[in-house]
């Protein structure tokens, strides 16, 4: 039996003793030639690398080109783009083909007074220290997005809605910027923030929007029409300065005639008065004279006949009523 089973069991074939060693000859090349592979690696004109040696930083290649290092596992290559400015876009993203879409959990923030804004923002940044970058966060873009959102969130939450959305835009600007630069360098993130540009900021859309518009729409034309309003001011009132001006000269010189004519008028009344104390009577006839010069001419004159039986009648009413003019003698 034992024998019968022998002799039915199937024999493993021998590799011969040559081609053992061409399979671990070859087995060592592919080893050599992938370990060979890892000790060469390029650097792009936009890129930094950090050669970890063992997991730590050793060495930071900065120029473009092919490079050499030890093998890995002892030496490790991390490239970072650290020559090339990038961008993190808040509130919206851009898609491939030039569409843009809203992200509402990014852009809609709260503003001082409870009002609801919607912020769209863009952060152009670059790598300026690729040891920070490497070690102290573990996604720079990601970190950006979300330093960017509260610093955007904490400056509007501190400013009134009306002024978010018309006065206040490059001060907030300004603000929020400030904050994510001392952010950046509180967490030593190895970013250097180039400009924090807001796209708009506004009312949600609807109805909401529409009427914050004709709000905004109303205080430009006030703006203007206030504009106006201090031009013609500042045109008018020189003009006025004028007018009064030449109203108070025509004035003196109202004044200047009415006293040189008063002053005529008291030297003529005393030289009279020194004529009548010399000669009473003909100064008295001479008045009487003159008087009756001014009169006459306008006076109506009725002679009558004091022999004749008519009777003498004095129209009283006409005398007395200016309009019919005259006098009676």
């Amino acid at each position: 039996m034992q024998g019968s089973e022998n002799i039915n069991r199937p024999q493993i074939p021998k590799i011969p003793r040559n081609l053992k060693r061409l399979i671990v000859a070859a087995v060592v090349v592919v080893i050599l030639l992938a370990i060979s592979s890892s000790m060469f690696y390029t650097v792009s004109e936009q890129e930094h690398a950090a050669i970890l040696t063992f997991g730590g930083l050793t060495h930071e290649e900065v120029n473009a080109g092919l490079h050499f290092k030890a093998p890995y596992p002892i030496q490790k290559v991390v490239k970072v783009p650290a020559k090339l400015t990038q961008k993190v876009e808040i509130g919206f993203r851009t898609n491939l083909d030039g569409t843009i879409v809203s992200v509402e959990d990014e852009a809609l923030m709260i503003t001082g007074d409870e009002n609801i804004v919607h912020a769209d923002a863009i952060v152009e940044w670059r790598i300026s220290n690729v040891k920070d970058y490497l070690y102290n966060i573990s996604n720079g873009e990601q970190f950006l997005l979300n330093a960017t959102t509260a610093s955007i969130r904490s400056v509007i939450g501190s400013a009134e809605l009306d002024y978010a959305i018309t006065d206040g835009k490059t001060e907030i600007e300004a603000n929020a910027t400030e904050h994510l630069v001392a952010l950046q360098d509180e967490y030593k993130s190895g970013i250097h923030i180039i400009a924090l540009r807001f796209q708009d900021i506004e009312p949600p859309s609807g109805e909401v929007q529409a009427a914050f518009r004709d709000v905004t729409n109303a205080r430009e034309e006030q703006n203007t029409k206030v504009n106006e309003a201090r031009r013609y001011e500042n045109e008018r009132i020189p003009v006025a300065r004028g007018e009064a001006q030449a109203v108070l000269e025509a004035a003196e010189a109202d004044k200047q005639e009415r006293i040189l004519a008063a002053t005529g008028d008291v030297a003529k009344f005393n030289a009279i008065l020194a004529e009548y104390k010399n000669n009473p009577n003909v100064t008295q006839h001479r008045l009487v004279m003159e008087t009756l010069e001014l009169i006459y001419p306008n006076a109506k004159i009725i002679i009558t006949n004091e022999d004749s039986n008519t009777v003498q009648y004095l129209p009283l009413n006409e005398l007395l009523n200016p309009t019919q003019g005259g006098a009676a003698q």
